[in-house]
């Protein structure tokens, strides 16, 4: 019959791309929203690369809270370099597609260093904790391996998350609509489009944020509560607070849509914030910056 055999074509058909259907769909937007988040996207550059090197040169600031600070600026480097080229180059582009094996490439490397990037901040909490609350022990508890293991930690804690939830998504099948109503390829849009039942990725989407967030905002709060100090600077609360909103509520196109608006801030503001304030509201950082630019300007 009719309704057979569209069926069978519909069983047979698989998706070898998706189209990204970004923030918006007005033509005359996307100029502006190209140089806007270009200009977000080199003050992140800037910024992160400026404090990389920064901390790494400067003699004065070979300590484990930089060292730590260094590879946060590091992972937020790549968290946005994931997403935010391909997006730009779309808002030049009538067609905004991205392969198949790209788009899974992109959905495990956001995972993953979505989930370094928040127990770096963690780590460096801990390393807060120790050095003002252990100040004898500082030395023995933060030698050099023990922050080797403490930044590998994250690393590879968040790859074999982004691995694991990438094969579960790769074992869906994407058999009828392939627009990802989204400017990347994330969980809940491409959750909607998989044709089999979701619920054992749903449930795994659900137990691993949830358990992540869950242990980094224990660890941190208690930290900062031990060296008395408030938990909610900006950086913090925008990467939290978003992540929230995003991962812990049940994949729909109404969370989808919505989620589009929380992962600008997720994704763009965290990144290009941290290394402006980490380094505005720190003198070894104000200093180490003065140093260099009487050594580049004025020392002949």
């Amino acid at each position: 019959t009719r309704a057979t055999s569209e069926a069978e074509r519909n069983s047979t058909f698989k998706v070898t791309e998706f189209i990204l259907l970004g923030l918006t769909d007005r033509a005359d937007l996307q100029p502006v929203f190209f140089a806007v988040f270009l200009v977000i996207y080199l003050i992140t550059v800037i910024g992160s690369v400026s404090m990389i090197l920064l901390i790494r040169t400067d003699s004065n600031l070979q300590t484990p809270m930089y060292f730590f600070l260094s590879h946060l600026s590091f992972v937020d480097l790549c968290y946005a370099t994931t997403v935010t080229p391909q997006m730009l180059v779309h808002f030049l582009c009538k067609r905004k597609t991205i392969s198949f094996l790209g788009c899974f490439i992109q959905f495990h490397f956001f995972i993953a260093l979505v989930i370094a990037d928040y127990y770096m901040l963690t780590v460096m909490a801990y390393d807060r904790y120790v050095a003002i609350c252990k100040p004898l022990l500082y030395g023995s508890k933060m030698s050099r391996g023990v922050c080797l293991s403490l930044v590998a930690a994250p690393y590879s804690y968040g790859f074999a998350n982004g691995l694991a939830q990438t094969i579960l998504m790769l074992r869906l099948s994407f058999c009828g609509p392939n627009e990802i109503n989204h400017f990347y390829c994330a969980d809940p849009p491409l959750l909607v489009l998989a044709c089999p039942d979701t619920y054992v990725k749903e449930t795994a989407m659900f137990v691993v944020a949830g358990s992540n967030l869950t242990c980094s905002l224990t660890v941190i709060p208690i930290s900062y509560i031990f060296i008395f100090r408030a938990i909610l600077h900006i950086p913090v609360t925008v990467f939290y607070g978003t992540l929230l909103c995003m991962y812990l509520r049940p994949p729909s196109e109404t969370s989808v849509e919505q989620g589009k608006l929380v992962a600008v801030f997720h994704i763009f503001m965290s990144p290009m914030l941290n290394p402006l304030i980490y380094s505005l509201q720190n003198k070894d950082v104000k200093k180490a910056i003065r140093r260099v630019i009487q050594e580049k300007f004025f020392v002949k």
